[in-house]
């Protein structure tokens, strides 16, 4: 025999499951639904009467929804009893209702009055994302949808992205609401806004000159151990070598193994656009990020610019391996991996996401392994010549 409470306490468990929302906020065919409340045993009915009491009272008391009550004949009992077998919502206000959770039914009415307000094209994005909203105001999120029904490819014209106040937006907007917006023109453009960049997709100038870490693994190869390069320069300025490793942290250096015609560039984070420059094809390329969430869809992105990049130390395998340093990832990417990932990679993504640790360091791997995987695919680069595939 469940209580009310314990069933409210499910409902609110369905609420946080984003496949629940997306087919019981949009889709009407779904309803109604409902939970088994359970019946008391013959043995509860002949020896816990006032349980049994208590529980069917407390069921006559609920208003949500509808209680369905069916006759039990117990053995030892002269009539029929009205049992409650099941709570049954027939629409998303009594499904939230249900819940009796505060929290839950201020996120409905805000995702209710969103909806009504923005193009059916977007229900599904808002829907799935809505944590995304919880901290931004109606206004905001009514001037971030229109945006991303107005703006389309090359919309920047090769400004940079502060510069677009012809749009009616102020120069530090892209920054607050740059994860929604880039969800939202997803939702348009299949997806192809995470895959090329943002600023790639609008044609914007990245003026955030960034810097990145150049380092020579190879003697003699650059006139310095290391120095600091803007990314945008990259674009431009090739580097030597037959080989370039790009690594997501400035920090995993001291990892980095001895290897003959290598350049390594370090710390690019989101910062991958030079990775299009036509100097980059022309070289055996490989990446290494952080084993989360984050650290996949960065190599995503990577992939976009250079399908043929070569994933390093990227693996279930390597996360097990070292999975006593993993800790939890704070505020994870995406529900969904992005496109650009390898089927095996997606359940590496859905996995890491998924567990209470997903988040495996570059620095906190065994410099062993490091230097076995890297010197591996240098190895393998040689013996085949240049290598673009994985």
């Amino acid at each position: 025999m469940k209580s009310p409470a314990e069933l409210s306490s499910r409902w609110l468990k369905q609420w946080h499951v984003t496949d629940n929302r997306e087919q019981r906020l949009l889709h009407s065919d779904v309803w109604p639904i409902a939970l088994p409340i359970g019946r008391p045993t013959p043995g509860q009915f002949v020896n816990e009467t006032a349980r049994v009491r208590q529980h069917t009272e407390a069921w006559r008391a609920v208003e949500i929804g509808e209680v369905d009550w069916r006759p039990v004949s117990f053995r030892g009992g002269t009539d029929p009893i009205d049992i409650p077998f099941e709570w049954k919502v027939r629409n998303p206000a009594e499904w939230i209702a249900a819940t009796a959770d505060p929290i839950a039914q201020r996120e409905y009415q805000l995702l209710e009055q969103i909806l009504r307000q923005t193009p059916r094209q977007f229900h599904r994005t808002l829907v799935r994302q809505h944590s995304l909203l919880l901290e931004k105001s109606e206004s905001e999120i009514s001037q971030i949808v229109q945006l991303a029904g107005s703006m389309g490819r090359g919309a920047a014209g090769g400004r940079p992205l502060r510069a677009l106040g012809d749009f009616g937006i102020d120069s530090k907007f892209f920054e607050r609401h740059r994860t929604l917006l880039i969800a939202l023109l997803d939702a348009r453009f299949a997806g192809e806004v995470s895959d090329s960049g943002l600023e790639v997709f609008l044609d914007a100038l990245d003026d955030n000159d960034h810097w990145l870490l150049v380092a020579p693994l190879s003697p003699g190869i650059l006139p310095f151990e290391r120095q600091k390069v803007r990314a945008m320069e990259l674009l431009t300025q090739p580097l030597p070598g037959e080989y370039l490793l790009v690594v997501e942290n400035e920090s995993s250096l001291f990892q980095l193994p001895v290897l003959t015609g290598t350049v390594a560039v370090l710390g690019a984070g989101f910062h991958l656009d030079w990775l299009r420059a036509p100097w980059v094809r022309d070289k055996a390329t490989a990446y290494w990020g952080d084993l989360d969430t984050w650290g996949l869809t960065l190599l995503a992105n990577a992939r976009q610019h250079q399908p043929g990049i070569q994933p390093l130390l990227m693996t279930r395998e390597v996360f097990q391996h070292a999975q006593q340093s993993a800790v939890p990832e704070p505020m994870p990417a995406a529900e969904e991996p992005p496109s650009g990932l390898t089927a095996d990679e997606k359940m590496l993504y859905s996995y890491l996401r998924a567990s209470t640790k997903g988040r495996l360091e570059q620095e906190f791997l065994p410099l062993r392994l490091v230097h076995e995987i890297i010197v591996r695919w240098h190895a393998l680069s040689f013996k085949t010549g240049k290598v673009h595939s994985s």
